[in-house]
């Protein structure tokens, strides 16, 4: 089933400093998905989760347009299989959001906005073990290489994330498959690599950086 949410807008001219309260209003996700590649074929226009793209009339994603806001897609649908971060801009094609070459998945069949993304104010700590054991580090910015910065090991055993939203990736070089981790889910704890995605086969965790609303 689909739903669509129309959020609030602000009145042209009138700024959000000038409205109370603003500064809680969330940021209109929007996205732009098409049957074909580079922006071809049906489409359709969400503002909040779709959780089996078949249900709204297409067939399958293979290209996308974010105009506001952070997504994750997925692979299947109801939110399972392979995790895919979906940032303002355009991805005309499956390896343009995709980070894994050998994974090859042309298609997304359900996505959702990621409302806590909080570029400038997320936080996280990594653990070496499962259930936030043995030597851990607190992350509040983007780390294209664990090893470069001192973590010895090519795993991360648990994480928790105190604020905002990180994708973490299986490679350095943010790259492999993309796990997306946010305080909204699971109150921010991940105790075990299990708990990171329904694809997930591996503690492997190379790369992390922070999600941009």
């Amino acid at each position: 089933m689909c739903r669509y949410t129309r959020y609030h807008k602000l009145a042209p001219g009138i700024r959000d400093s000038a409205v109370p309260g603003a500064e809680c209003l969330p940021l209109w996700p929007q996205v732009t998905v098409f049957e074909q590649e580079h922006f071809q074929g049906r489409c359709q226009e969400f503002t909040s989760e779709c959780c089996n793209i078949q249900d709204c009339g297409l067939d399958n994603i293979r290209s996308i347009r974010v105009e506001s806001g952070a997504w994750v897609g997925y692979e299947h649908h109801d939110f399972q299989g392979q995790q895919f971060i979906l940032e303002r801009g355009e991805y005309p094609h499956w390896d343009a959001y995709s980070g894994s070459l050998a994974y090859h998945v042309e298609r997304l069949m359900s996505l959702r906005p990621i409302y806590c993304a909080s570029h400038q104010s997320s936080r996280m700590t990594i653990y070496e073990m499962e259930n936030f054991l043995g030597r851990s580090v607190e992350m509040c910015d983007d780390y294209p290489s664990l090893q470069a910065m001192g973590w010895m090991k090519p795993e991360v055993g648990s994480m928790h994330v105190q604020c905002g939203a990180f994708v973490c990736y299986q490679f350095p070089g943010y790259r492999g498959q993309q796990y997306i981790m946010e305080c909204e889910r699971h109150s921010g704890d991940f105790q075990h690599w299990k708990n990171w995605g329904s694809h997930c086969q591996t503690p492997q965790i190379q790369s992390i950086r922070r999600i941009h609303h």
